[in-house]
């Protein structure tokens, strides 16, 4: 028997920043993302050896342990360690023995949402195998706990949601760890059409968004003005990419990214450097109206709106600076899980 899940990586339209505590604590955050087929998957084997073993697909990094109720974090594998710690501690169960292999269809750090995304994939294959009685709520909500409670990493909390709904979502981050997802019913030849002016573009560089997010924390708590006034537009952002999405208006898609992309550079100094800033100019003076880093920033994927036929004209120019296109399609399912027996 085998155990297998699947997660959709994302990408962030509008109002990034605005789900990192504390500013979504203190004035609520309001995000926009939809995700794309580039998947985060985990395989799971029942073993009956009294060991753990985990893997990442695609290298020889392997891991093999003695089963035990909670095990000590290992550098490589926290992700894993850490969902395996509180699935056993939360659902108080018995030591489990296992191969747990895991896959990303992206470098991690390419801003995509990959560590969450994978963290709920690790956690569905668990809720499989184990049955265990988790809504998406739960899941998106549990998923958030384990990486930035647990674990201690920075960042936000909708890279879990999307992963765990899928789909193009609107969705508002209240005190108290509460959210809302709302998804959005897009009218097909709305969806097609962003699908088609969408350009997504990785910049063959990587980057560590703890940093960048700890920089932006820094400045909420000391209420730095320039920045929390920048947050303040992004969430005001995701409002008009929704209201402009539902209504059809697709002329305006550019005009809003650009509007967020100079407010989001304004969070934190190390959001964009000379080869992003050239990267965008390069796309603007080519024929797209707007785009913006997926992500915290310093580095990974960007996109760009390219309306009409001005797409093709956009790659051309933006893959001389050392980057690649990188083709998708939007999705509507999130995490999905299944077991075959073998």
């Amino acid at each position: 028997m085998i155990i297998r899940s699947k997660a959709p990586l994302r990408i962030g339209l509008a109002g990034g920043g605005t789900d990192v505590s504390p500013y979504s604590d203190i004035y609520g955050g309001a995000i926009l993302n939809a995700t794309i087929d580039l998947y985060a998957y985990a395989s799971l084997e029942p073993l009956n050896n009294g060991k753990i073993e985990f893997c990442i697909d695609g290298t020889d990094k392997c891991l093999v342990l003695d089963s035990k109720a909670q095990l000590e974090l290992i550098e490589g594998f926290e992700l894993f360690i850490g969902v395996y710690n509180r699935v056993i501690k939360q659902f108080n169960l018995k030591p489990l023995s296992f191969r747990l292999t895991s896959f990303i269809e992206a470098p991690q750090g390419s801003g995509l949402g990959t560590s969450s995304t994978i963290v709920v994939s690790i956690l569905g294959a668990f809720i499989e195998w184990l049955k265990l009685p988790l809504g998406k709520y739960d899941i998106a909500h549990l998923a958030y706990e384990i990486e930035r409670i647990d674990l201690n990493m920075a960042g936000g909390k909708q890279d879990q949601y999307a992963a765990t709904f899928g789909g193009i979502n609107y969705i508002e981050f209240l005190a108290n760890d509460r959210v809302i997802v709302n998804p959005l019913q897009l009218k097909r030849e709305v969806m097609n059409e962003l699908e088609v002016n969408l350009l997504l573009y990785f910049t063959a560089t990587q980057r560590l968004s703890a940093a960048i997010i700890n920089e932006q924390v820094k400045n909420v708590n000391d209420k730095n003005e320039k920045s929390v006034d920048a947050m303040h537009n992004l969430k005001e952002q995701a409002h008009q990419m929704k209201e402009s999405l539902l209504r059809g208006e697709l002329n305006k898609i550019g005009e809003i990214l650009h509007f967020g992309w100079q407010n989001k550079k304004q969070m934190a100094q190390s959001i964009s450097n000379p080869l992003i800033d050239s990267i965008y100019e390069t796309a603007l003076n080519n024929g797209s109206t707007g785009g913006k880093i997926s992500g915290a920033g310093g580095g990974g994927f960007m996109f760009f709106f390219c309306p009409k036929v001005t797409k093709i004209k956009v790659a051309q120019a933006i893959e001389q600076k050392g980057g690649r296109v990188q083709p998708f399609k939007f999705t509507t399912e999130g995490l999905t899980t299944w077991t075959i027996d073998y």
